[in-house]
């Protein structure tokens, strides 16, 4: 037990908190402790009857079956890898960030009548890693297309309009849009950095994450991301070694 977990506390702590909270709150649902109802969002229940829990576990309300262990494996990779690659020893940064994220998704939903907004925040972080990775950087969809990396949320959205329709996909979109602001925002223009930079009590909070970036600018959570073959020849003759990153679909 003393192992398991010690284990545990190796997860970057802003990730650990994401997956513990998706655990926390789908796996009950699934065992048929506590009914769904009780826990996705409802504007009214939330503003009038003061029910606030359910802006907090709409966000970690995951799919049944097996669909649900591969939005908690790209959670966890995504989320690690930018907490340790780019986010390295910031991560009251990533929380604050990640606190914005999650009010812009709500606010954009709330006119869509959403009741579950657990896609969305994995859009929004995909969105974010797939942006972040080196320029002409590949992923693998379930191992059989290959395509540049910054198409991935899109590929994903095709997949939610697919299986779940066209309220499915509007949702993804929205946090699809967030991400992309959070990425042009933050790391692109930098015109929103100053606003994502955590407060004092936020950092008190959280901390720095402490330790050093386990992760590099080439690899993401996720996906298999394949450096451009100008940037994997420059990779061999400096000695960096690329992340082998994951690709999609496997679990």
């Amino acid at each position: 037990m003393a192992e398991l977990w010690n284990e545990i506390r190796k997860i970057p702590s802003v990730t650990r908190f994401l997956c513990g909270s998706s655990l926390l709150v789908t796996v009950p649902v699934m065992l048929e402790i506590v009914s769904p109802y009780s826990i996705v969002f409802v504007k009214e229940l939330v503003t009038r009857h003061y029910q606030v829990w359910r802006v907090f576990t709409s966000f970690f309300l995951g799919s049944s079956g097996i669909n649900y262990i591969f939005d908690f494996v790209m959670l966890y990779r995504n989320s690690s890898q930018l907490e340790t690659a780019y986010y390295a020893r910031r991560s009251a940064d990533y929380a604050w960030q990640l606190l914005l994220a999650g009010a812009s998704i709500l606010v954009l939903n709330i006119p869509l009548h959403s009741f579950v907004h657990t896609r969305p925040l994995l859009l929004a972080l995909t969105y974010l890693s797939s942006r972040l990775a080196p320029p002409g950087s590949q992923t693998s969809l379930f191992g059989l297309i290959s395509f540049p990396v910054v198409y991935l949320p899109f590929a994903l959205i095709l997949l939610d309009l697919l299986m779940g329709g066209r309220a499915a996909a509007v949702q993804s979109i929205s946090g699809a849009i967030v991400g992309h602001l959070w990425w042009w925002g933050v790391w692109d223009t930098g015109v929103l950095r100053r606003v994502g930079t955590a407060p004092a009590w936020m950092k008190a909070l959280v901390g720095d994450g402490g330790g050093p970036a386990t992760g590099g600018a080439g690899s993401t959570g996720g996906v298999h991301v394949v450096p451009p073959r100008r940037l994997r020849e420059e990779a061999q003759t400096s000695g960096h070694r690329w992340g082998t990153g994951n690709r999609l679909g496997d679990s």
